[in-house]
């Protein structure tokens, strides 16, 4: 997977997990970043990483999100892995 498609991957799960407020109030909560945070963040590779991390972390959410994104739930670990998922990141 190339870099650039595991960043279009995570800016739709970005989209996805905004537009559902329970999902989005959790990863608030969970990372307690702010809304300023994440438009400074958008583009940084970690943090993107982490959005897809949260996903993983809860299999309905990342069976939700695949559906919607028409994608594999393996795509999205991959996407992961291929902007440095695993590698001690910070939310």
């Amino acid at each position: 997977m190339t870099p650039d498609t595991a960043q279009a991957i995570a800016l739709k799960a970005t989209a996805f997990i905004f537009a559902e407020e329970p999902l989005r109030d959790r990863f608030l909560a969970l990372t307690g970043i702010d809304a300023d945070e994440i438009r400074n963040r958008i583009s940084d590779r970690d943090f993107l990483a982490s959005l897809l991390e949260f996903l993983m972390g809860h299999d309905p959410d990342l069976i939700s999100f695949a559906s919607a994104a028409d994608i594999k739930p393996e795509t999205i670990k991959m996407a992961w892995r291929a902007l440095g998922g695993g590698e001690g990141h910070e939310w």
